[in-house]
Parts: C-alpha cells; structure tokens; sequence
C-alpha cells in the first residue's frame, strides 16, 4: 500500500494496477484503488475514526455519439499517464473510437479539512463527440444498519429567510434527500427551496466521526443521498434533471465536472462548520482579501434612495460614510443611462462617475459599483447590449416578445457560455472598472443562464416544445432538457471573465449579489469575496440568512444589508445595527435623517465593529449558542479565538417581553483557564469566571425592552 500525504518523505510511484493507495491530510484519508476498468474508494476516514468502508467502483460514462453514432466506451487504465505526488494524485483512464482520456483527480490543499475531487474527459479524437453525465461524485457506503445517523443540510437566504433554513433530519431505512442549487434559486417560488451546495452526515450522538460534501459550482447541482439498510448511497454533480443531459466536446476540448469537495469530520456541527470555515478562506478565498486586516470593509450602500440617486446625494453620503467612519462608499443601481447600457445617466451624473470615485477617495473611502453586466435592454445608445442590435440578437437567451421593455433594473440574460458573449461581456466589465475607478464591483440579477433556447450557441440544443418560458415584472428565463448544459458553459466563463479582472486588478473585490442570495456557494467563493446572502433587510431576516449560512461559509464573506427600521428607542437602534453586524455590514439608509442621538450610537458601533469585532469575524471560531431567530424570543452566536483568548457573544431579545433573561452556554473556552466576561451595554456588572463555569452554566443575559441588543465580551485573564 503506497501513503500519500503531508507526511510523504517521498513521492510514490504506482507499481500495479490494483495497488492500493492512501491519500489525504491530517483530517480526512482516503483509501483509494486503480482497477483495471475504474478507479475506486475503498474507504474514508479520520484520524478519530472508525472508516466508512466502500466497496463501489467509479460510475463512469459508458457510452458516447459520433456522427450520430452510439459507441460503447470501454475505459483501461493508464498507469504510465498516472502521476502520484504528495498532495495530489490523477489515475488516467482512456478509451479508443473514439478516442478519450479520463483524468480521475483528488487534491489536498490544505493539511486540514476535506479534499477535492475532479473528473475531466478530454476528446483526443478528431471528430466532434457528445457525452451523457459524468457525475463529480458518486457514494455507496456501508454502514450498521441499526446507527443513528443524521443529515445537516443548510437553504439559500435568496429573497427571503426560510421559515427553517438549518435543517437536522434523522436518516432512517428508506431515507431518501434531494438537494439543488443554481443561480436562479427557484424564482417561481412553488418548488422546494434551493439550498448552499453541501451536506453533513454525522452519528446521532456525536460518537464516531461522520463525513460532508460540497459543491465547488454555481450552476445547476444536485446532491442526493439514500439509506437502504446498511448502506449509504448518493451523488453529486451537475443536475440530470431535466433531462437527458448531453454535452458536446470538440476536438481538443474538455468536459469538467464541478469540482467536489468531501472531508472527514469530527465532534458537533459547530465543530465541523469552523473547520470548512477556515479551509475555505485558506483555500477558496482570494488570499488578498485573507490578508487585509479591514476585510471585510464597513460599507454604506446608496440603495436607501433607490433609483434616485444622483451626484448631490452621492456626494453627501460620502461626506457622512467618511464622519461616521466607514470605509467604502456603494452605489448601487440607478446610476446608469439604462438596463445594458452601463454608462452614466448624465441628467444625473453630469460629470461622471469617475469623480464620484475621486471624491470618495479623498475622503479616505473606496468606491464600489452596482452592475448587472449580463443583462440585455432596449437602448439604441451605443455601446448598449441591446435587444434591438442585430448583432447581438443571437446573444440573448431566448427573443422577448413583441412590445418588449426592460424593468428597471432587469432585462434579458445573455448566453456568456458564447465565446463571443464571453468576450465581449469582458471587454465591458473591464472597461467599467477601469474607466470608473472601481475598489468593489457588484453583479446582480442572473449572470448565468438557467436555459436558453437557441439552436446555434454551443451548448446542447432541445425540442422548443420541451422548453418552459416564464416571465416576471418583464424578465424573462426559461429551462429545458438543455439546461443544465445551458448553465455549465455559463458557469464556466462566468469564473473565467471574474479571474482575468482580478488578474488585471489585484486589488479589486467582487460582490455576488445575485438577486440577494441565490448565488451563495462555493464555486462563488471562489472566484468572488463575499455574497450578499439575502433580498430582505430587516433585523430578523438577517440574523436568520446569517444563522443559516456561517454553518459552512466565513462569517466575513456574509455580507446582510440594513435597510430603515422602526428604532424609537436607542436600544432598538443598536439592535437594528447589530443585526447585520456579524459578518460584512452595509448600511443602506440615508444617515443625514438620523438624530445626534442615533449618529453617535451609530459611530462607537462602528468603532467597536473595527477594532474588537471584525478581527473576531475574520479569524475566530463561530458557535450557534442561541436558537434561530423567530422575532420573538432570544437568539445568538458566540466569536471565539482560541489563539487569542478573546470572543463575543451577539444577544438579542425579540419582541417577546415576558422572557427577559437568556442564559448562553458558550463553547470553544480552555476548561481551567479564567475569562473576564464584560456586558457592552453595561445591562449586567462585569466578572470572571472559568471556562468549565462558562462552558457549564453560561451567561445569563438580562434584556427587558423588546428588540433590543447586547454583546457580551470575553477575555482570558493573564
């Protein structure tokens, strides 16, 4: 048996066709098999262990069409294409008429949590080849049939909070969960919930260690999982449905799958979503944005005028994010002539916005843009993406109707999965940045298509019958057979136009917005730096959308808006702000309308976020200590770093006035070490206790007045 891992004095070679090898990092092992015809997972684990034991080879395409022509494919393993290193390993399969190369491929990236996993099938032949699914990754894992197991699965904020969100589901005989993800999040609204690419599957009693799977895409996934007795079976990988999927490679061309990844955990959930936590800022993030001690940046977004704004607002609210201490300055939409026509309105920007930028930036503030770049309207302007363009008529993804107009701020999506598309869309998102002196770009509404219905574009075409179209305030979108094909070439060069501009622009950051929440995944995560994680702004629709994701995503990459709210008191004032202060905070309201009152509270928030909270969000352990938020009741969540011997717990008190006192029992303290526990908001006198007494007892906290706040602040004693 041949080890490859960190550990690795060496660089093995593979001597057989059925030698074993063990694969991975200080968290998760594989146990893997190159067999003649496929490769195989013999076994997962941890170091905690026990394994979970497999015995089920590769599911591999077995089949392929050229020139109309079905042929059986036969795969035979490669051994002098295969390369074993240290952190990676690629087993090669390939088959002839036609001519194919599969590359089975794991990587460690990290020494801590999971590991990836890649299929790539590249037509070597020298004719045109369509294909049916590869799956990224396919399960059968044998278990006792009498274990108490559960699954953790976690929805998309999107335009509203779920009334669940975080889902704990007991896996019985008969078991059987389907989850998808796309761009779109089910616009409809009469289909289930969409939900983060990923899923947990841990012993009921937290005992012996579980194992999870992720998603590395933002088109359309699906991930399944089944119980059957003393098995566990499922998939994960680009959605069959609907279908059948049928993708075409060219001579020379690839097809990927979206990248998985799948880890070995240990101990509670908290336990499990700390560890992804830190292993996709390691790996995932932008290691730039990683190293900037004020990421992520305070922000005050102009969405609080709505389409109304202009340069004397603008300028205005740069002049208070600058008094108030913020640090970026966000316009958001209403700035340009029109959907698709991405320059300035000059009724309302008479100069520009390049000096919108040059004033935010003399003030000490960078300047983020709303764009919603993939969007075609009806300008006859020029440089317009326009509806009415003969030469772009063929971009879009299917043709409006007769009388056609664009909403406000929406139009119809572009097929980018077109190279000309691709390019062209680019060559405007650069020339935005550029021209506009942008810190921070914003994309909203859908970049990538859920299904187009022309029959020349490059991805997989379908019977127009099979096509369903629907409409919304005049946007357009449709889905097919063709769909997931649709999505997976837009997917594809949604990544590739994102990484050429931050080559371009080391220093620029990527909002995904999305529609609010539709676009929060890891594939995201990867190629942006933080999501605007949900379309409704109020206190509890925040806390729940942050509830919801920081399971699995860095708390510093959630960014929740806080629109105008009801505060007539102070102390609901500071719970409004709090609200969206537990990750990345945009301010969306107009603060030249607050009283003295609310502009100094607002102030030492912000200073506090700055120098105590943000380098908690940033780095520290996150612990749900409170329920999810109802409006009612208490909720909360625990920062803990145990590096520093600091944390902070967020508190909040809903509109329930006869529960005033909330006990939070916290996680992640040394047991004998002894930590000053210290109220903000003077509601309770400080004291020390010991972290066995914390962890044990917790803290009470006392609360009378409705929708109201408190961050309790805790600090080893030296």
């Amino acid at each position: 048996m041949l080890l490859v891992c960190f550990a690795a004095a060496f660089v093995p070679t593979l001597a057989a066709a059925t030698q074993k090898i063990d694969f991975g990092n200080q968290d998760t092992q594989l146990t893997l098999q190159a067999e003649a015809s496929a490769p195989r997972i013999l076994r997962l684990a941890s170091p905690a262990g026990p394994a979970w034991e497999s015995a089920a080879a590769e599911a591999l395409v077995d089949h392929a069409t050229v020139d109309g022509a079905t042929k059986e494919l036969h795969w035979r393993f490669d051994r002098a294409a295969t390369r074993v290193q240290a952190t990676s390993l690629t087993l090669v399969y390939e088959t002839h008429n036609p001519d194919l190369r599969l590359s089975w491929e794991w990587q460690a990236r990290s020494q801590h949590g999971p590991l990836e996993h890649t299929i790539s099938i590249e037509n070597r032949s020298g004719h045109e080849v369509w294909i049916p699914l590869q799956d990224s990754f396919s399960f059968d894992w044998k278990t006792q049939a009498n274990q108490s197991l559960q699954q953790l699965w976690i929805d998309k904020g999107a335009g509203k909070a779920p009334p669940v969100g975080t889902h704990l589901a007991d896996i019985g005989d008969g078991y059987r969960w389907l989850g998808e993800s796309s761009t779109f999040a089910h616009p409809r609204g009469d289909e289930p919930r969409e939900i983060i690419p990923y899923f947990l599957v841990k012993p009921a009693d937290n005992s012996a260690s579980g194992w999870y799977l992720g998603v590395e895409f933002s088109g359309r996934i699906a991930l399944s999982l089944q119980r059957h007795g003393d098995t566990l079976q499922g998939r994960a990988g680009l959605n069959p449905q609907p279908g059948p999927f049928r993708t075409r490679l060219a001579p020379g061309e690839s097809f990927v799958t979206p990248t998985i990844f799948l880890g070995a955990s240990r101990g509670s959930i908290d336990d499990a979503g700390n560890t992804l936590r830190r292993w996709v800022r390691e790996v995932l993030n932008d290691p730039r944005s990683v190293r900037d001690p004020t990421y992520p940046w305070l922000t005050n977004n102009s969405w609080g005028s709505g389409m109304a704004i202009d340069t004397a607002q603008a300028r205005r609210m740069i002049d208070d994010s600058h008094d108030l201490g913020f640090e970026m300055f966000h316009l958001d939409a209403g700035w340009f002539r029109a959907v698709g026509d991405w320059y300035p309105d000059a009724k309302k920007f008479p100069q520009g916005l390049a000096t919108i930028a040059s004033y935010a930036h003399q003030h000490g503030l960078k300047f983020g843009l709303w764009v919603d770049w993939a969007q075609a309207g009806n300008s006859s302007q020029p440089g317009a993406m326009s509806v009415e363009n003969p030469a772009m008529r063929d971009w879009l993804t299917t043709d409006p109707p007769p009388g056609w107009r664009p909403a406000e701020f929406k139009g119809i999506t572009v097929d980018i999965g077109q190279p000309v598309v691709q390019a062209w869309v680019s060559k405007e998102v650069e020339r935005v940045v550029h021209d506009y002196d942008l810190d921070m770009l914003e994309h909203d509404g859908y970049v990538v298509a859920q299904g187009c219905d022309r029959g020349d574009h490059l991805h997989a075409t379908c019977d127009p019958k099979d096509v369903h179209r629907y409409s919304d305030e005049d946007f357009i979108w449709m889905d097919g057979p063709n769909s997931s094909d649709v999505s997976y070439r837009a997917t594809r060069a949604y990544y590739a136009i994102y990484a050429q501009l931050k080559r371009d622009h080391p220093g620029l950051l990527l909002e995904i917005c999305n529609d609010g929440g539709r676009m929060v995944d890891f594939g995201s995560a990867a190629h942006g730096d933080y999501f605007s994680i949900i379309d409704s702004y109020d206190p509890l629709s925040n806390r729940q959308a942050f509830y919801d994701a920081s399971h699995v995503l860095p708390s510093a990459m959630l960014e929740t808006y806080v629109k105008e709210w009801p505060t007539p008191r102070i102390e609901n004032f500071r719970y409004m702000l709090r609200s969206g202060m537990m990750g990345w905070f945009t301010l969306m309201l107009d603060t030249t309308s607050w009283s003295h009152e609310q502009h100094d509270a607002a102030l030492a928030e912000l200073q506090l976020y700055k120098t105590t909270l943000r380098p908690l969000i940033r780095t520290a352990d996150l612990y749900h200590v409170g329920p999810r938020a109802d409006g009612k009741g208490w909720d909360g969540i625990e920062y803990f770093d145990p590096k520093r011997g600091k944390g902070v717990v967020y508190a909040f008190h809903g509109a329930d006035e006869n529960v005033k006192t909330y006990t939070f029992v916290l996680k992640g303290l040394q047991l004998r070490r002894n930590y000053r526990v210290r109220f903000q908001d003077r509601s309770s006198a400080d004291f020390v206790r010991s972290g066995r007494e914390l962890m044990d007892a917790g803290v009470a906290v006392t609360l009378p007045l409705a929708n109201s706040s408190e961050l309790v602040l805790i600090g080893a004693v030296q």
